[in-house]
């Protein structure tokens, strides 16, 4: 889902790079897009259809996310300021989907209270995988402006729980509440290994550059 992400974030960028539109504009309009499909889970009644349009609204605000960054480098105008907003935006988009999660299966769903820190639990390790990611980046100096790096194909597969597009496909499962409990829990399960594992490879990389100076 990352590369058909980027792909469709190029097609938008492309677009938008014959309009008047912003690298901001576009993180604008992908945490509208975001905000619309997470409100659905909080406000509306869970079915087929309304599992449907959220996880595409939700799927628009990922390609749109993507589409910021490539929209900048298409005109030469990445700025530290559109890279630190991107970042703000995905900090609380992390954090709000898993809220919305929970405040709709309280609303919705009669699910033991223990099922309902499965989202809290998520909420947590995704919030503080993302800031290990960000925050290491930044102290190994990376230019911040510049695109993401290649990874290994492995790699990809490795990742492929934290992709946020693969998750949001979980979404349609939201009319069946059991199935998307389990499909949802298998990747707070696949996450919170992943925040392990990063942590330890993020410190051993900062602890080699401190050796190295």
């Amino acid at each position: 889902m990352r590369v058909v992400n980027r792909r469709l974030g190029r097609l938008i960028a492309a677009g938008a790079a014959q309009t008047r539109a912003t690298p901001d504009h576009m993180t604008a309009a992908s945490f509208l897009a975001f905000l619309a499909g997470a409100g659905l889970l909080v406000g509306v009644e869970p079915g087929p259809a309304m599992a449907v349009a959220s996880m595409l609204l939700l799927q628009l605000g990922f390609a749109l996310d993507s589409a910021d960054g490539q929209l900048a480098r298409l005109r030469g105008t990445g700025s530290p300021a559109g890279e630190w907003l991107d970042h703000v935006v995905d900090s609380a988009r992390h954090l709000l989907f898993h809220l919305a999660v929970l405040i709709g299966l309280h609303r919705f769903t009669d699910v033991s209270d223990a099922v309902l820190l499965v989202p809290l639990v998520f909420a947590l390790v995704s919030t503080v995988r993302f800031f290990a990611q960000i925050l290491a980046e930044q102290l190994a100096r990376r230019d911040p402006v510049a695109g993401p790096e290649s990874v290994p194909r492995f790699g990809v597969w490795i990742q492929a729980p934290a992709d946020t597009g693969l998750l949001n496909l979980v979404v349609v499962l939201w009319a069946w509440t059991t199935p998307f409990l389990w499909a949802y829990g298998v990747f707070a399960a696949l996450n919170a290994l992943l925040l392990a594992a990063t942590c330890v490879r993020r410190r051993r990389e900062l602890a080699s550059l401190a050796r190295g100076a």
